[in-house]
């Protein structure tokens, strides 16, 4: 009897939207340890070119296992609080909801709310901790799970995990092993919770770091940059908001170009100035850095479909006045 009341399984329920909250979703089904009453995403929103309105993951994933959604757009509307109290759950179970929940709404179930944040706390904070820690080239991220507050990322921590950050790392390759991670450890969490171990370590707010929002903007290129920095910052957008620059070596016209993540080359050759498409190496664009020259496999021209390096200098470099310097190796298909 008293393992059966130790196991009594509690009411959560679930909040999160896009990919990154459904694998912690489809952990804790596959768990089983619980019973998910609810499951809250943001609402369905236009997507793609066409404008359609989209259900996120999560809400995909719930309405797969045929579990109740709910999408309020925020809850400053009582009626809204009021239907998650309806739920009377235990323990709420947040993962990239994509709302600041109210102390209103903290209250309402029993045990609190536990988050799944992508990084490790006090560190990034906020909105973008993934390609925060990229493009700022941090070694070493992961994933903590938290006693969550009013405050932003501010709660107690319950469980961390690390995980190393490669050179080749994106912010999409570290999104899914993340993503994956913090799934495996919100079950753990609760586990433990289960057996009465889980243990609340204050965060150090003096260490605290905050990881803003993304946009747009942030993803023209600097090559005045050393090539390390640029590189970071490619990795660290990709592939949104993406990485791009003006370049203005096309005879008649300035063209937007979108830079896939690369690999740092040789360090760069006298009277190249950064910036210069420089040429082509195999399968690679050069572009040059402040230091060294930067090895493109893949550039999307505005309006075109991404191109190899091959692709590119034979439809574009191979237009160009001969400044450029192209290897001699190279040949268009046809010539």
């Amino acid at each position: 009897m008293a393992e059966r009341k130790e196991r009594e399984r509690l009411r959560v329920v679930f909040m999160g939207t896009p990919d990154f909250a459904a694998a912690s979703l489809r952990h804790l089904l596959d768990w089983g340890g619980c019973d998910v009453v609810g499951v809250y995403s943001q609402p369905d929103r236009p997507c793609g070119r066409g404008q359609v309105c989209t259900p996120p993951p999560v809400k995909l994933l719930a309405m797969e296992h045929r579990l109740p959604v709910f999408q309020p757009l925020n809850f400053k509307s009582q009626a809204d609080v009021d239907q998650l109290a309806a739920l009377a759950p235990d323990l709420l179970l947040v993962a990239a909801y994509g709302l600041i929940l109210p102390q209103s709404v903290l209250d309402i179930p029993r045990l609190g709310a536990i988050n799944v944040h992508a990084s490790l706390l006090p560190e990034y904070r906020g909105a973008a901790p993934i390609h925060r820690a990229i493009i700022d080239g941090r070694h070493v991220t992961g994933i903590t799970i938290m006693q969550m507050e009013a405050g932003l990322d501010t709660g107690d921590i319950l469980l961390q995990r690390s995980r190393a950050i490669g050179i080749d790392d994106t912010a999409q390759s570290l999104h899914d092993e993340l993503a994956d991670m913090g799934g495996r450890l919100l079950v753990e969490a609760l586990e433990k919770m289960h057996q009465g171990r889980l243990v609340r370590i204050p965060q150090d707010h003096a260490r605290a770091t905050y990881a803003s929002k993304l946009s747009k903007e942030e993803g023209r290129i600097d090559w005045n940059q050393p090539a390390l920095t640029v590189h970071n910052r490619i990795r660290g957008l990709f592939p949104w908001p993406g990485s791009w620059f003006d370049w203005n070596g096309m005879p008649d016209r300035t063209l937007r170009l979108t830079v896939y993540p690369g690999v740092i080359g040789e360090p760069l050759p006298d009277g190249v100035t950064p910036g210069e498409v420089h040429g082509v190496a195999g399968d690679n664009v050069l572009i040059a850095c402040a230091d060294r020259l930067y090895a493109v496999p893949t550039i999307k021209p505005a309006g075109s479909k991404p191109l190899g390096g091959r692709e590119f200098y034979c439809g574009y470099l191979s237009r160009c006045s001969g400044e450029h310097l192209l290897k001699p190796d190279l040949a268009c298909p046809g010539d």
